[in-house]
């Protein structure tokens, strides 16, 4: 049976927040890289309001079996306290690529 993988989107609102739940997320294996891009601008409702923030968005590269760790993870690290976690499945990729994060997340 192959593993599932998928792509894990959060936002944090400095690169500090973002470099620690990056690090955290890879050292125990949770995700087999997260990539950080720099320079998003969100906006959003928030407590009745349209808000608008500076953000790094992560994206992380894990299997489906570890999200709910994954989510676990980010929530205890995330200085948000409603912080955006979406995942999407991976439909295809290049194979030696896909075979590597497996290999990355220990399997």
């Amino acid at each position: 049976m192959s593993v599932e993988m998928i792509v894990v989107l959060t936002t944090a609102p400095d690169e500090d927040s973002a470099r620690k739940i990056s690090r955290e997320l890879v050292e125990s294996r949770l995700a087999a890289c997260c990539s950080l891009v720099k320079g998003l601008t969100s906006t959003y409702w928030w407590e009745g309001k349209v808000e608008e923030a500076e953000e790094i968005l992560l994206i992380i590269k894990t299997s489906r079996v570890l999200y709910r760790e994954v989510e676990r993870k980010i929530r205890s690290l995330h200085p948000y306290k409603v912080p955006e976690i979406v995942a999407f499945r991976v439909e295809a990729g290049l194979p030696e690529y896909l075979s590597w994060l497996k290999e990355a997340l220990g399997g």
